[in-house]
């Protein structure tokens, strides 16, 4: 009985034993997964922090890419902006200078054609006269339409002493002869109708010339020469009014 219930106790033992030591086993197997997982974890941590890192490096290369990029950007629209400007600068500054040619242009035209001959009808003659002959021309004219004889005398010698030649100088001859008439310049008045005469015989004046010269030689008493100059106004300009004037005086000479 009690080597049984020896033998019981020492099985008893035993199986505690043997329990005992595989839960041991147990504990150590557990530890060493622990491990394992341990280093995993970390392991992945780090990677984890390595990614983040990258990832961080890269987040920040990205966002310089593009501040740079804008940068870039604003650049380009400064460029732009400037570029219109200076468009627009040059566009104003041609139409500018257009304008100002066109100006110019203008006012050398105005200038030329203060020099520029002109057409003129005087007396049922047409001529080109430059403008400063028909400003000087018209001037003494007006002297004379006032009434200013002697003035106008002056005024019409001065024109003649430039434009000798000019298409007014039959005209300016017949009414300076005019004025020196009123001025009691016989003889001087004389001339100057005789000289438009030569120069001019076939002038709308011409008949009027002839009769003033016949009013010359009654006033210096020469009858005889007046008759004459009248009976060849006659003659040769038989249509004219200066004709049925002169007519009447030698019906009244006779």
């Amino acid at each position: 009985m009690n080597m049984l219930l020896n033998f019981r106790g020492a099985c008893t033992r035993l199986a505690l034993v043997l329990s005992l030591g595989g839960l041991a086993g147990a504990a150590q197997a557990a530890l060493f997964e622990d491990d394992e997982a341990r280093r995993a974890i970390l392991d992945l941590r780090q990677r984890l922090e390595q990614t983040n890192k990258n990832l961080t490096e890269e987040n920040a290369q990205l966002r310089r890419s593009l501040l740079d990029l804008q940068s870039q950007i604003e650049n380009l629209r400064n460029d732009v902006s400037q570029s219109r400007g200076a468009q627009e600068n040059l566009a104003r500054d041609l139409s500018e200078v257009q304008r100002s040619q066109k100006d110019v242009a203008a006012g050398v035209d105005e200038r030329l054609r203060k020099f520029e001959p002109i057409k003129v009808n005087l007396d049922g003659r047409e001529f080109l006269a430059e403008p400063a002959e028909k400003r000087d021309y018209d001037a003494a004219m007006d002297i004379f339409r006032k009434g200013d004889f002697v003035a106008a005398q002056t005024a019409l010698v001065q024109f003649l002493q430039r434009n000798g030649k000019s298409g007014y100088a039959p005209s300016a001859l017949f009414w300076l002869g005019n004025a020196q008439y009123a001025n009691k310049s016989y003889k001087d008045a004389m001339a100057n109708f005789q000289q438009m005469l030569t120069v001019a015989p076939a002038h709308a004046r011409a008949p009027e010339a002839l009769l003033a010269i016949s009013n010359v030689q009654i006033e210096l008493k020469d009858l005889k020469a007046a008759r004459k100059t009248l009976e060849d106004l006659v003659k040769a300009y038989p249509q004219s009014e200066a004709a049925n004037t002169a007519r009447d005086r030698l019906a009244r000479l006779r």
